[in-house]
């Protein structure tokens, strides 16, 4: 069998392998019911539908005829190292600086991942994700997420 789309190929293989270990690793969790589902029972479902785009994206590489062959380019190694940190930034900061200056830091981190940086977009986005991170996550779901630094709730 010839693999017609390179790009496809190994994308659709990497959502295949990441959708089905996360449907996989659900499996330790209680599914609940429907009326009340139990902590594997999203993780579970989001797994399985990622395998099957997966599934479907793979099959489309091996089928359709894509001109060259769609091949893959060189690793972007600077926006995987600058988002793997901004993550790994996010999972540290949170607890000590809460929300209202974590995700404005990860943001502007973030946004150093591209080729256009622009300071009025940072902005923006950091005033919109945290003021909507705020509404949903602590006041709406009451979520116990720190919302400023663990200095000022002394």
């Amino acid at each position: 069998m010839k693999i017609k789309s390179q790009r496809d190929f190994w994308s659709g293989l990497m959502f295949l392998v990441v959708g089905a270990v996360f449907a996989w690793g659900a499996l330790e969790y209680s599914f609940g019911k429907s009326a009340q589902p139990g902590p594997g029972y999203f993780p579970f479902g989001l797994g399985i539908l990622l395998a099957l785009l997966g599934a479907v994206v793979l099959f489309k590489a091996l089928t359709l005829e894509s001109e060259g062959g769609d091949p893959v380019g060189a690793i972007a190694w600077r926006p995987l190292i600058v988002i793997v940190l901004a993550i790994a930034v996010f999972g540290v900061a949170l607890p000590r600086l809460g929300l209202a200056v974590t995700l404005p830091l990860i943001i502007t981190l973030s946004a150093l991942a591209g080729d256009e940086f622009r300071w009025r977009d940072v902005l923006v986005s950091s005033v919109v994700l945290t003021v909507g991170s705020w509404a949903m996550f602590i006041w709406g779901l009451k979520l116990i997420i720190p919302l400023w630094p663990i200095y000022f709730n002394g």
